[in-house]
């Protein structure tokens, strides 16, 4: 990878020399905002906390073999033990800088992988640039929780589906095992054999993974117990209209629980359901979506990626802000390609990230009070998110389901690839 940008380098320095810059300089400035986190420069502090505390409890308990056990915090995959003790590949320094060191070479190897597809002909440097500008839209949170290594599975998944759809699949499924909705990437794969091909080799990779856990771990499998349990967090688009029926009179409040700030009270489980079925309808919405679509581009299954996860954030019964490290990797990936629908669907997903930043940690008081300052800051960032995700399924659904007018015809595959080039359209 290394070789192509460095090639790639001497043909086009300045725009690489200006997205390094950025790159650096951003980071240098996330860094001092994670190490000044205690002096709470800009609002609430304690962003640092989680690391510093929570993973570094559970890495004591993962050590030992074992995985949490009858701990409410705990409702990840099994996969994600793997995330909390690599720290531990880094001698000579504490948990939280292995931790900080070790996000950023996963954020570093996102640029680069971004860089090398966004050098390619017909592909586009815009992807990479998103990537460097809106991470640091969240500040210092993403260096702060593993959501970067999480959004690594996906991102260089979706950009090794033209090469190897088996590798494609096989990083979606290991992503699947660290936080499930990496596995949705593959729901715009191309009808047929490199689509087989994947699915096949995501079920196969998280399979032998999670036998491997199983083995060397008691307990693998707590974590469901944990999930179920959970309610409507504050943040949630559920959470915004009980935030709004709290200014109107509701008797509920917020309590810390399940590793978040969550409403509990009367009708907060009606809410909660109706979330879970919202989820339902989307996944119903998908599946229609892919059996009706007629044509595939080279932007399809990113842009089908980004509809799906929005669509699953947006209804979900937990929307907190590291969430948007996954919108962001995955709008920055559709951006590499010069057919995607989804460029007003990446400028949304912006505006509701730097949204996020006010709500947590700026003014997160405000939302925890539900004050009139709180409700209105949700309503804006929700809806932004919601605005996106029904953008993205339309753009998605008319690009897909009525055949283009123009083909370009496609090269000859190698023997016994079904791949398409990078540049071409495809027509089923």
């Amino acid at each position: 990878m290394s070789t192509s940008i460095t090639a790639a380098a001497r043909r086009r320095p300045r725009p690489l020399l200006g997205l390094a810059a950025a790159w650096l300089l951003s980071r240098a400035l996330m860094l001092w905002l994670l190490v000044h986190d205690d002096a709470r420069p800009l609002g609430l502090g304690g962003v640092s906390r989680e690391v510093h505390h929570l993973y570094f409890h559970w890495y004591g308990i993962l050590v030992h073999g074992a995985f949490p056990v009858g701990d409410p915090m705990w409702q990840y995959p099994p996969g994600a033990g793997l995330v909390l003790l690599s720290p531990a590949l880094l001698p000579g320094v504490t948990y939280f800088q292995g931790f900080v060191a070790l996000t950023l070479l996963t954020d570093l190897a996102v640029l680069l992988a971004l860089l090398r597809t966004g050098l390619r002909t017909g592909r586009s440097l815009r992807g990479a640039a998103l990537w460097i500008g809106g991470l640091p839209l969240l500040l210092h949170l993403p260096l702060a929780r593993y959501d970067v290594q999480v959004t690594a599975f996906a991102v260089i998944s979706l950009l090794a589906l033209t090469r190897s759809p088996r590798a494609c699949g096989a990083l979606a499924g290991l992503g699947a095992l660290v936080k499930v909705w990496p596995a949705l990437v593959l729901i715009g794969t191309p009808r047929g054999r490199d689509s087989r091909r994947a699915w096949a080799s995501a079920a196969l990779a998280a399979a032998a993974l999670l036998t491997l856990l199983a083995t060397l771990f008691r307990t693998p499998f707590d974590f469901l117990r944990q999930q179920g349990g959970r309610g409507v967090q504050i943040e949630s688009l559920g959470g915004t209209v009980l935030g709004l029926a709290r200014r109107a009179g509701w008797p509920g409040r917020t309590r810390y629980q399940f590793g978040a700030r969550e409403f509990v009270g009367p009708y907060v489980h009606q809410v909660a359901t109706v979330s879970l079925a919202l989820t339902v309808l989307a996944f119903g919405l998908l599946l229609v979506w892919r059996l009706r679509a007629r044509h595939w581009t080279t932007a399809t299954p990113s842009d089908a990626a980004l509809a799906a996860v929005l669509l699953f954030t947006v209804t979900s019964r937990v929307i907190s802000p590291q969430y948007m490290v996954w919108l962001v990797g995955l709008a920055a990936v559709c951006l590499t390609s010069r057919h995607t629908t989804q460029r007003p669907v990446a400028w949304l997903i912006l505006a509701a990230t730097a949204t996020s930043t006010v709500v947590y940690p700026a003014l997160y008081i405000e939302v925890m009070r539900s004050s009139w300052t709180g409700c209105l800051l949700m309503l804006t960032r929700n809806g932004l998110l919601a605005c996106a995700a029904v953008l993205s399924l339309v753009r998605l659904w008319r690009a897909t389901a009525k055949r283009p007018e123009a083909v370009v015809p496609p090269r000859e595959p190698r023997p016994g690839s079904s791949r398409l080039p990078d540049d071409r359209l495809s027509v089923s």
